[in-house]
């Protein structure tokens, strides 16, 4: 057992939501139970004790969508590539990387992706990887990734028909294998969605196949109307709006996640609502591709389950959380919206998409909850309650503030130094693969 004490707690629980100097208690996989430190301590004396140094101890955070096989991009110049509109930064840029992605590379992405979400206190993901340079195993092989790290994860393929017919129906694969494998396992660490790109990159045969080879296994994991030109797609071949040919083709639901929607309307945000479809909004991505401001204060206030990603742009859930509040009350031009809603997003809905595919309650410190817990370095000199959690969330923490991070009750971070993980050997073997991932992009060597 284990024993998180000597800070303030805030459990994300209306019956105890916060504690000024508390603990908890780990009971294997799941809480044992919160409660002051004193009487913790004495109720558990033989409990491994994890010394929070007057931090605050909370539930891990939960990225709701981001993209593994973006990891070696850091730093990364392409020659030639000087995008001007959303299009050309996925031509020359994302689509580019994952073209030359081979299995190395996607573990090589995983390892550093996985690395910084447990730096950052975020202990579950639900990514979208491609790559298609190499696309048989990929998802296993971030599987195994996740496994040996101790992340909890629900992972998909994007199919698209945009490399030809062979990749195509290899990414279907991959997503119907890696599926069945995880309704087989039931592990509650590992999920599985089915995953698609974006609809201007799918037909409708390809919609058949994905919704077939699925065959009611999970939900789906897409990209929709992140920019304009997923809509004039659809309107232009389909003669519909994205979401209604999302609903034609049976790919909304309430396991189903959308990412982004900005470009979407009031009718088709009602479709979003009657289907219970979740939706995942990512907005320092969509600042840095230019491509708008999701309407997310209309879909919430309409009732439709909206969550937060990042897109893989950073994997600090905070920093999110600040650039959440500032696009929106930019776009609005109202300098008291979205408070709310940004709260609400992170640390409840985003513990809702969870609940939709894992088992133990995610983003919680309360009885029975997955045990995942981390510990932020913070000592505020100014008063802190449970009156003001939120505000210092927003103008206080990032996600460097993580000092320790405990996923499934095993402690994986401890004051910022990795436990049973060997840092150095990882980010030396990640060195050589992204160096020859680089290498091909540019052809000539680093």
């Amino acid at each position: 057992m284990l024993l998180i004490g000597n800070g303030r707690v805030i459990t994300r629980d209306d019956a105890l939501p916060y504690l000024a100097d508390g603990a908890v208690a780990l009971d294997g996989e799941r809480v044992g139970e919160v409660g002051p430190l004193d009487a913790m301590k004495a109720k558990y004396p033989d409990a491994e004790f994890v010394d929070a140094r007057g931090g605050v101890i909370m539930p891990g955070l939960i990225n709701a969508h981001t993209h593994i096989y973006s990891g070696l991009a850091r730093g990364l110049g392409i020659e030639g590539n000087d995008p001007t509109n959303f299009l050309e930064v996925l031509e020359g840029t994302w689509w580019n990387i994952d073209r030359h992605l081979t299995l190395d590379g996607t573990r090589a992405s995983a390892y550093a992706t996985v690395l910084d979400c447990i730096r950052d206190g975020v202990t579950t993901i639900f990514d979208h990887h491609a790559s298609f340079g190499e696309i048989p195993g990929s998802l296993f092989a971030i599987r195994d990734v996740c496994r040996e790290l101790g992340m909890r994860a629900c992972l998909c393929y994007e199919v698209s028909d945009r490399d030809g017919e062979e990749k195509c129906v290899e990414a279907i694969r991959e997503n119907a294998d890696f599926a069945k494998w995880a309704r087989e396992q039931d592990d509650d660490m590992i999920r599985a969605m089915f995953g698609g790109h974006a609809l201007f990159t799918l037909s409708d045969r390809t919609f058949a196949r994905m919704v077939e080879a699925n065959n009611g296994m999970t939900g789906f994991h897409i990209h929709v109307a992140e920019g304009m030109n997923d809509v004039y797609d659809s309107l232009r071949n389909y003669g519909c709006r994205p979401v209604n040919r999302l609903l034609n083709h049976g790919i909304l639901g309430e396991k189903t996640i959308l990412g982004h929607c900005i470009h979407i309307n009031p009718a088709e945000m009602e479709i979003l609502r009657e289907t219970g479809t979740m939706v995942v909004n990512n907005p320092e991505s969509n600042m840095g591709n230019a491509v708008g401001c999701s309407p997310v204060l209309q879909m919430m206030e309409r009732g439709i389950l909206v969550g937060m990603g990042t897109d893989a742009y950073t994997h600090d859930m905070l920093e999110s959380l600040k650039v959440f509040l500032l696009i929106q009350r930019h776009n609005a031009c109202l300098p008291n919206v979205g408070w709310c809603e940004d709260m609400q997003m992170l640390f409840r809905n985003n513990a809702s998409i969870g609940a939709r595919y894992f088992r133990k309650p995610l983003g919680v410190l309360k009885p029975g909850a997955a045990a995942d817990v981390v510990v932020m370095d913070y000592k505020p000199f100014t008063p802190f309650s449970e009156e003001n959690i939120d505000g210092h969330m927003l103008f206080g923490m990032t996600g460097k503030n993580c000092r320790t991070t405990i996923i499934n009750g095993k402690v994986l971070y401890r004051d910022r130094e990795f436990v049973g993980i060997d840092e150095d050997a990882i980010n030396a073997w990640t060195l050589e693969q992204s160096k020859k991932l680089w290498g091909a992009l540019n052809r000539r060597s680093y």
